[in-house]
């Protein structure tokens, strides 16, 4: 029963829903015992998280740390540190899954120095021992924390996330690009013109208010996609819009036709540069693979684009041993905190509360064994123990204290 509530909740249903699924499956089937609580069920999604949290985890020399912030309303920031052996690496050509990594610090906090974070780290090295590697997004207060931490252990390495490397590339050429500017205004124009009409069908993606130039590929092949419907109307779409009320609301889009295949090109090559370390890693020679799979491009911009990621592959590479490999990429990571977002569902509009403790199964590998074992290891005493000690008072419970005095004055 606690594998399939786990199983159901971590496959994305919400944690009533699990209840409710099993409810339905108890009475279809005529199973013999009764049915959980959705709360009941969520301890045991806790318990496994801190199971994965508090485990025992061999000291080595070889550690790969993956560390960044999860952020969410209100002060509070928890910073995520998750771990890998190297020698435990996937092999070349296989990207990081979330049930490769151990989870070897949850901690949220109102604030974060570049001190504190080095304190956590100092820390951390009790679980493992010193990392080879910690890879980061080179935000302030980690990449600082990351540097005092270095002071004191110069043998461990720092690599550069590709996919925020890559981004910034991209935003220092496009940001303060006049054209750049002109298209995105009016991109905002005809998003609001079309949506409502029959031409809803064509109309751009909404873009992503955060990491934005991480996310710039579905406006791209949007603009590349409609560019061509523009230029040549297939019978699909003539059957839909008159030419003319199509030329009328997406023409302007042939004015930017070159710098639309420009910019795609540049968004190809980000695209295989992250694709690479994902797959790939880090390593001695990886810059010369990396530049035999790039794509033909025909834009001095481009050549130059690929020569500068080429060039920070090269620099990140010298970092290793002959014969080492490091994970390149906090991309897993961000992925972890994606599907922690979608367990949260709207409990993430009220900041950290204990379900912080469930993304440690997010990590785990939920057969019958591993969920056993961790029922056994976490017990609902110490769930709410770590809660106290890290959580404190929810701003759900600071809401639901302040409306209750309110209700009590005007009473």
């Amino acid at each position: 029963m606690q594998w399939l509530f786990i199983r159901l909740v971590l496959a994305g249903t919400s944690l009533r829903g699990a209840a409710r699924v099993i409810a339905i499956l108890a009475e279809a089937l005529d199973w013999p015992m009764p049915v959980p609580h959705w709360t009941t069920g969520r301890l045991w999604l806790l318990r496994l998280g801190h199971a994965m949290l508090t485990a025992a985890q061999p000291v080595g020399e070889d550690w790969a740390w993956l560390i960044d912030h999860s952020v969410q309303i209100g002060q509070e920031k928890c910073l995520v540190i998750v771990g890998i052996r190297l020698r435990d690496l996937p092999p070349p050509g296989q990207c990081l899954t979330h049930t490769d990594l151990e989870l070897i610090a949850l901690l949220p906090r109102k604030s974060w120095t570049r001190q504190e974070v080095d304190d956590a780290l100092e820390a951390a090295t009790a679980k493992t021992g010193v990392p080879r590697v910690i890879v980061t997004d080179h935000g302030a207060d980690i990449h600082g924390g990351v540097s005092f931490f270095q002071e004191r252990h110069p043998q461990t390495k720092e690599i550069y996330d590709a996919k925020h490397k890559a981004a910034c590339v991209l935003k220092g050429r496009l940001e303060k690009n006049p054209r750049w500017q002109e298209f995105q205004r009016r991109l905002g124009q005809t998003r609001c013109a079309i949506q409502q009409t029959e031409l809803a069908f064509l109309a751009p993606p909404t873009p992503k208010l955060k990491s934005r130039f991480m996310n710039l590929a579905s406006t791209l092949q949007w603009a590349s996609k409609a560019l061509a419907i523009v230029q040549q109307p297939p019978p699909t779409v003539q059957e839909r819009v008159r030419p003319e009320r199509l030329q009328e609301k997406l023409g302007w889009l042939h004015e930017f036709a070159a710098d639309i295949g420009e910019w795609f090109e540049w968004q190809r090559i980000v695209d295989v540069v992250v694709t690479f370390v994902n797959r790939q890693g880090v390593y001695r020679g990886a810059a010369s693979q990396l530049r035999a799979e790039l794509p033909r491009l025909t834009h001095a911009s481009s050549m130059s684009m690929a020569d500068e990621l080429v060039a920070f592959v090269a620099k990140q590479a010298r970092r290793t041993r002959a014969g080492e490999r490091f994970p390149g990429s906090t991309e897993v990571l961000e992925s972890c905190f994606g599907r922690f977002k979608q367990l949260e569902k709207q409990q993430s509009r009220g900041g950290f509360t204990s379900l912080l403790l469930g993304f440690g199964a997010l990590l785990a590998e939920t057969t019958t064994t591993v969920i056993k074992t961790a029922m056994e290891h976490s017990h609902t005493k110490e769930i709410f123990a770590w809660c106290r000690e890290h959580l404190g008072m929810t701003l759900f419970s600071q809401r639901k204290q302040a409306f209750a005095a309110s209700a009590t004055k005007t009473g």
